[in-house]
């Protein structure tokens, strides 16, 4: 089929197609397929025939490797993968509450004890830090998503078990915005009042960034002149904390678009393709599957304390020495 008959084609079909079906792909989505056509030639690539006899021969690694790019393999067209992927990342979204819990009862006992044997850190229910999605710049407001670090960006805010296993998730607020507003606008912050949701006076673990608070344990700030002992929290802290980057890791490295650069036009419906990312990283654990891990590396920053606030402030910076004397 010629070029310009193969656009043409892609026209009529988009025309004929019913509303629900053309609602769930965008004219920018459309425009770049049609760019695409008239910037080169469509290159002919071999695809598989009678694939039903050929995949389930497949080794985990192969079928791994080979299901990352399913047009090739299935003759399926751009636009109807695309439609696809967005049926599919809809119907993970709707069943995220599923897969994805906060600990209670024996599972937030469990964990506790998970943590312990692995860091010798007590009565920790989960570990969280944020991320950095990056995304091409929208057409609309595109500086509100420039990040610190001078990209384009949406964030990822987790709290993962002692497995890496995603308990909560706030995903899809631009890369300007400062992760201290990020935490405040997710359910976390309102969990911290609720004793309820932390059995046995528990506790998450976080950076530095963190403000320090009864139910989310910080570091000591490294000013040189750390006891032994407050060493010795920092240094087990961190072992139990570094579950949540490890958390990160593995699911940028399941999920290479999140590694990498988003490839969606669409900002509102980006949120809902992370979510989906998280649910099939939580299957995986779950299904115990292995991947190479891959670290994301943090800066350190630090979060001055706030005056008006030194009484709760104390309160929380004595449960954190109790637990420091205790180790």
């Amino acid at each position: 089929m010629s070029l310009t008959a193969t656009v043409g084609y892609l026209v009529m079909r988009r025309n004929n197609a019913p509303e629900s079906s053309s609602s769930s792909s965008s004219d920018e989505e459309w425009s770049t397929i049609l760019q695409k056509y008239d910037c080169e030639k469509r290159k002919l690539r071999p695809r598989i025939i009678d694939y039903d006899n050929v995949v389930y021969r497949y080794s985990d690694d192969e079928f791994k490797s080979h299901f990352r790019s399913v047009c090739d393999r299935f003759n399926v067209g751009r636009a109807t993968a695309v439609r696809a992927v967005r049926r599919v990342c809809h119907a993970l979204f709707r069943r995220a509450s599923r897969f994805m819990q906060w600990p209670t009862g024996d599972g937030a006992i469990e964990v506790m004890r998970g943590f312990e044997r692995a860091s010798g850190f007590p009565k920790t229910i989960g570990a969280i830090d944020g991320t950095h999605i990056r995304i091409n710049a929208p057409k609309q407001n595109p500086v509100d998503y420039i990040n610190r670090k001078g990209f384009h960006s949406v964030q990822l805010q987790l709290v993962c078990d002692h497995k890496a296993l995603i308990t909560h998730y706030y995903a899809g607020n631009p890369g300007s915005v400062h992760d201290q507003r990020i935490f405040r606008l997710s359910e976390v912050a309102e969990y911290l009042n609720d004793d309820n949701a932390f059995p046995e006076d528990s506790h998450i673990l976080g950076d530095s960034a963190y403000e320090i608070h009864q139910h989310l344990l910080t570091p000591y700030r490294d000013n040189g002149h750390l006891s032994e002992k407050q060493k010795k929290y920092n240094y087990r802290q961190s072992a139990a904390r570094v579950t949540v980057e490890r958390c990160i890791g593995l699911l940028k490295g399941r999920m290479r678009s999140l590694l990498n650069c988003l490839p969606m036009a669409r900002v509102d419906l980006m949120a809902e393709y992370i979510v989906a990312c998280c649910v099939i990283h939580n299957i995986c654990i779950l299904r115990e599957d292995e991947i190479t891990i891959i670290t994301i590396p943090k800066p350190n920053d630090e979060n001055n304390g706030n005056n008006s606030r030194e009484v709760r402030r104390n309160a929380r910076i004595l449960k954190r020495d109790i637990i420091m004397n205790s180790l």
